[in-house]
Parts: C-alpha cells; structure tokens; sequence
C-alpha cells in the first residue's frame, strides 16, 4: 500500500470536522484541545492561538516554539479588519553579508551552517503574540500559558513522528543538553510513548506567564539564550547573538497584503515574509485559466500549476526581503494586470524550464541573485472562536529542531540560515542578503479567504508547515477549495505538486507520481519525493464550521457541538 493511499484512507477514515460555534485545527492533538479549552472558557481565537502555541512548544518542539518566530493574521469580525503581525526572527546588530561564506567565498553547505550559533535569529514570537493580544486578547495573559506548563509538568507521551524525528537527525545528539533531553542514557530515541516531562520549560512559561516577555528578552534567560548561541560548533566558529540583539527586538504590526481571485478577497502576510505575495502571484496568474474544467490531478492540472510557480517564485526571490532593508515592489508584485502578462509566458503545451523575474511595477532596485537554500520545518495552526474573530499562525523554528542548541527547556531557531547566503553579484546586493538587525525572508503563509463578492464574510482561515514549499502547499489548498470544490479536508489531502521554479515535485506515493512521463513529455524536469506538508484549515459554511488537519502529520481539527 503506497504512503499517499494510507493518507487518503485516513483522511475518508477521519472525516471533515464539524462545528457550531468554534474550532482549532493545529498539527498536535493536546495543543488543539489546549486552545479549545480557552475558547470554552470565552477567550477569542487570539488567545487560544498563544495556548496552542506554547503547548506545541512542548509537544511538538522540532517545529517552532518561543526560540523561534511567526507570522500571524487575525480577522476582526465587529470591526470588519484584518491585521498582520510580523514575529520573525532578526539578526544580530553585528552580522555581516558574509556571514555564510567560507574562507574561500564559496557559501556553505546548509548542514554546515545550520548546526551553529551563527544560525540563531533573536527570537519574535513571544513578542508578538504579546503585541496582538493587547489588541485582541480577552482573557488574561498569564492564564493562556496554564495549559502548556501542565503539559511540561506533568508530561505527554511522545508521539511516533517525534520518535521518528530524533531517531534519524544527525545532529541533535552533538548538544549535550538536547542529547540529554531528546535520547535515553543508551543513546536511543526517546520510544513513541515514552512520557517526557519538562521542568525547565516549564517555570521559563511561568515566569513569562507571571512578568510577561521582558522576562525573556531581558535578564538570566536572554543571558542563557546568547551564551548557548556562543559556543563556538565544531568548525570552531561561535555565534554573535548580544543581550543588546534581545533587548531591542521588537514585533510589528503591518497592513496585510490582499488581492483578489474568483471574486474572493484573499489576504496573507506582508515581507519580510514572500507568502502572501507568492500565494496571490500564483493565484492571479491561474485566474486565467479555467481550472474548475481541468479536473484536479491531471497532467494538465499539474502543468499549469507548476508552470505558476516558476513564475511566482522567479519574483519571489529576486525582490522580496526585509521592507526596512529593501524596497520591496509588493503592490507591483501582485498587481492583476501584471500578473496577467506574466500568465501569457504559460503554454498548454510546453514547459517554460526556469522562469527569470519580471519587472513588476514599482520596481527600482538593481538586484542580484538569490542563494538562498531553504529547509523545511515549520507549524501551522488555524482558529475561529464564537464571535466569529479567526487566526492563522504560521510558526518555526526553521528546520527540525532548529540550530539544536536547547537551552532552558527550548530549542533555539536556526532562522538565519534563511538568508541568501550568497550576498549578491557583480556589485549588485540580493534582496535576501544578510545584515545586521534584518528579518530573513520566509515562505510562510497564513492565509485568510473571504466570501465571493463579501469583504466582510469570512470563508476560510488557511495555512500550512513545509518550508519553502509552503506557498505551493496554500496555493493548492485555496485551489482545491475554490476550483475544484473539494472541500477543506480533500483540499488538504490531495496529492502535493508544484515547482519553485526549478523540478516540478510530485508526491511520492501518491497519484500524482504517475503523471510524470506526461509532463516529461511536456518538458518538465520531475522530481519525485516526500513533500510533508502540515496544512490545518477551517471553512466557515453557512450551517457551522468545517475544519481539516493534514493526514500526513499528527494533527487534528476540534470544535464544538
């Protein structure tokens, strides 16, 4: 039995959950119930997503966590307004261009630098969420924290995918904390069921539930974050993270990027993070094209939305990085009218091969290519509470278990390896290039869909984990929705395609495998492997909630009755 056909029996095996009033779609069944427990208690979707956000710091720690960052959108139903907040990472005040090269200019393998404190970005998201729930919080602060320092106290069960995890990275054993922490005294995984208590975490949650996020950012355990990002890795270089880095950061609250598609408004994250603008490129060039008559999982189907990728992502990488850095062309960048000159580079018959930028409007800035290798890893959850406020999060600590430094209970982001590390060309900086105090670009995606022809009626709160591929993963999900009516489980579950603008990736295992002589045929260079996306969406229906969590992970969709 393939891996793909276990998924889809265990999507028809667990149906589309269904709710009244509220739900949480998150990627660990104890976080999703962390969340509904707040929501039970009258909190609004803002506060369940800090509950299920620090749960998955314990349950889930490979994928994100308050060592790492987020992106996060939240819809305000009274006041009709949608607001974006920007919890990424930033780095040190003294990182230089080269930061990834080695002695020789050439940049480093991504393994290399992954495992070192030069990869550690000053975590946002403790910030952030602090920033948007003083303006969409109800309940307090500190209660929000209860149900994840429970769940570090007293212990949950490790789950197969986290046994998985442990048992095959290569590099979590080298920190003598995470070692102790993630193996038994043998050297072993910690085995699926193994119940994994966290006492260290558990009183960092408590002191920031109790003093709020300056008990983070400043103080004994800001000094334990810069001095683990310190120690030097065994290329004997050391990060160059300062309490000064931690002091200083701060979230921000940024308009959300919006454009239309089908006559439905669809709303994502502004840069530093390319998700909003990649998901609604690739959807403006696809509304020429008639795709609710190209039945999904075609070689046609697949085709033309690789063929989008290209060309989204082409843009994606030459002009987005950090707004405060660079002048992005973001209004350009998914303008209908330029997105549709670049839909006519698409031809039914023949593949483009590598797409270059175009020239959208508001373009000024000579840049030079990208070098940005990007890892997958990431978290995502979905909320809609009973007043019809909803958030989609997007959470990392970048790859699986991040830079492995594991200080107090936590893992420590490897963000920073998000930037080109290549820093431009003839003379000419790339966008994504590393400096002091810059957010790196990010493929995160939390997404907002509002009802054909009403701004003011929410469809769908959407998002995925998956790294650079996320914004192919969301791109789907919306597809699948809108154009082929597969609702948001089916949405979810269908095979997982696409390019970024080099092969054009098929899931393995599934149906979408079979379809790679014909787009060979079609010029396209295919690639066959596991692509693990993570989605969690919720779909606001007219009788109630509809709500989906992806079969390739662990996670759930829970709501009321």
């Amino acid at each position: 039995m393939t891996r793909l056909f276990r998924i889809l029996l265990l999507a028809l095996a667990v149906p589309c959950a269904h709710a009244a009033e509220y739900m949480v779609a998150a990627a660990n069944p104890l976080a999703a119930r962390a969340g509904m427990q707040i929501l039970r208690d009258g909190g609004s979707a803002l506060d369940a997503a800090i509950a299920v956000q620090m749960a998955l710091n314990v349950v889930e720690p490979q994928s994100s966590g308050i060592g790492g960052g987020a992106f996060l959108l939240n819809w305000d139903a009274a006041a009709k307004a949608v607001s974006a907040y920007d919890g990424r990472e930033t780095a040190p005040a003294a990182a230089r261009p080269d930061r990834f090269l080695r002695p020789s200019g050439a940049p480093m393998g991504i393994g290399e630098a992954i495992a070192s404190g030069r990869s550690v970005g000053v975590p946002g998201v403790l910030r952030m969420l602090k920033l948007a729930h003083e303006r969409h919080g109800v309940l307090p602060w500190r209660e929000l924290f209860q149900p994840a320092i429970r769940l570090a106290e007293d212990g949950f069960e490790v789950s197969p995918r986290l046994h998985r995890l442990i048992a095959a990275d290569p590099l979590l054993r080298r920190n003598a904390a995470a070692r102790a922490y993630f193996y038994l005294p043998d050297g072993r995984a910690l085995p699926a069921g193994y119940r994994l208590k966290n006492p260290e975490l558990a009183a960092v949650l408590r002191r920031v539930a109790d003093e709020g996020p300056d008990a983070f950012y400043q103080g004994e355990i800001a000094h334990a974050i810069v001095a683990a990002a310190a120690a030097a890795d065994r290329y004997g270089r050391a990060g160059d993270l300062a309490p000064e880095d931690l002091a200083n950061y701060r979230a921000i609250e940024r308009d959300a990027v919006c454009g239309g598609y089908r006559g439905h408004r669809v709303c994502g994250t502004p840069p530093p993070s390319s998700g909003g603008i990649g998901v609604l490129a690739m959807l403006g060039i696809l509304e020429r094209f008639p795709l609710a008559r190209v039945p999904a999982g075609s070689a046609e189907a697949v085709h033309l939305f690789a063929e989008a990728g290209r060309l989204a992502y082409a843009d994606r990488d030459h002009y987005v990085g950090d707004p405060e850095f660079v002048d992005v062309p973001t209004a350009g960048l998914v303008d209908p009218a330029y997105l549709r000159g670049r839909s006519m580079l698409i031809r039914r018959d023949r593949s483009m091969g590598r797409a270059a930028p175009g020239t959208p409007p508001g373009a000024r800035a000579a840049l030079g290519a990208d070098a940005t290798v990007e890892a997958g890893g990431t978290s995502h959850l979905s909320i809609v509470d009973a007043d019809g406020n909803a958030v989609a999060m997007t959470t990392s600590i970048e790859s699986a278990f991040g830079s492995r430094l594991f200080v107090r209970g936590f893992l420590l982001n490897n963000e920073l390896t998000d930037f080109s590390f290549a820093p431009g060309e003839a003379g000419r900086p790339a966008a994504n290039r590393v400096e002091g105090g810059k957010r790196p670009r990010s493929a995160m995606a939390p997404t907002l869909v509002f009802a054909r022809g009403r701004d003011d009626r929410l469809l769908l709160a959407a998002g995925s984990a998956g790294g650079p591929s996320i914004i192919n993963y969301v791109a789907k999900l919306l597809v699948g929705v809108i154009d082929w009516k597969l609702g948001v489980l089916g949405a979810i579950a269908a095979p997982n395609m696409g390019s970024r603008n080099g092969d054009t990736e098929l899931e393995r295992g599934s149906a979408a495998e079979a379809l790679a002589p014909a787009l060979r045929a079609l010029g396209h260079p295919v690639a066959v492997h596991a692509m693990t996306s993570g989605s969690q969406a919720i779909l606001v229906a007219p009788g109630g909630l509809q709500g989906g969590a992806d079969p390739r992970r662990e996670g759930v969709a829970l709501g009321n009755r």
